[in-house]
């Protein structure tokens, strides 16, 4: 197994206290998580890395184990009793049992006796030590487009994430560019930490005549010359149907008209609105007859007498 130095992992010597190394692997692991370094492979790999070198470092009698053993540091009970046994005249060729169930002789370590503590913190099969530190998973970032008219009511929309499918309920009045987040289905955590989050991001795309501000609606309502002349009544289109309107008699191109509660739902306030605000201009005739031409040279004298 290739030496990893677990003090230059954490920026430190030996001469390190305990302390040292408990600020050393904080700030090491802030630095590294994977919700700040989303979908950065190498982050990823540097956070296990300064997650191994605390479970060794921080632990007094793993620490001394490396200190004095290195890269062999697990094995150092076994070192310790064969120095023990030469000490007192034991033969160091008799072949002999270690505690991981793999035979060495005359105290000769081959590479494939030393079980990679990386490996069994990060998956492998080695118990676990109560002074790990739990992290959350790494979270999942999403887009979703919409079309505006979908998200004018409640409905229901299934996503594939990470190979699953997952049953959205997406509230009315959903804004493009917000942002929801799913708690649990993210990544795995770390050392039995809890799941990272999906977070789902709107795209939403107007795809109606309206132009949405927050919870109101715009419109421009183009009006004929003599509608707005003599008045009368007109139908215009909500986004929940169509409603009449009386136009006054004179109405002026840019007239504003508020239509109460006919606007955009509001974000998960069931049966609450925003306004609708239609905007009037005027259209002139073209291509005048000579007979229009001339009615309006008529209009045209009268008032000016």
């Amino acid at each position: 197994m290739e030496f990893i130095d677990y003090y230059k992992i954490l920026g430190l010597d030996k001469s390190a206290t305990e302390a040292d190394i408990k600020k050393a692997y904080r700030k090491m692991a802030r630095k590294y998580h994977p919700d700040v370094n989303p979908n950065d492979k190498q982050a990823e790999i540097k956070f296990k890395e300064v997650n191994e070198a605390n479970e060794v470092l921080s632990n007094a009698e793993n620490r001394k184990k490396y200190d004095k053993y290195g890269k062999d540091w697990k094995h150092a009970d076994q070192f310790d009793a064969q120095g023990r046994q030469q000490s007192y005249g034991g033969n160091s060729n008799q072949n002999q049992q270690n505690p991981f169930g793999q035979s060495y002789q005359g105290g000769g370590f081959d590479q494939s006796d030393f079980s990679d503590f990386f490996s069994s913190m990060f998956g492998g099969g080695g118990a676990r030590r109560g002074n790990q530190s739990r992290f959350k998973g790494q979270d999942f970032n999403a887009e979703l487009k919409l079309n505006l008219s979908e998200v004018y009511v409640t409905d229901k929309k299934t996503l594939t994430v990470n190979g699953k499918n997952i049953r959205l309920t997406i509230p009315a009045g959903v804004a493009d560019g917000q942002v929801i987040k799913i708690k649990g289905y993210g990544s795995d955590g770390v050392n039995g930490g809890p799941k990272g989050d999906l977070n789902i991001k709107f795209n939403i795309i107007n795809d109606t005549s309206f132009v949405r501000d927050g919870n109101n609606l715009y419109k421009t309502i183009h009006l004929d010359l003599y509608k707005a002349l003599l008045g009368g009544e007109i139908t215009v289109d909500t986004m929940d149907g169509q409603v009449k309107l009386k136009i006054a008699p004179s109405t002026q191109t840019n007239t504003k008209v508020k239509l109460k509660g006919k606007g955009f739902p509001v974000y998960k306030n069931e049966n609450e609105f925003g306004d609708l605000y239609l905007t009037y201009q005027i259209v002139l005739p073209k291509n005048l007859s000579d007979k229009e031409k001339d009615l309006f040279e008529q209009l045209a004298k009268l008032r000016t007498s």
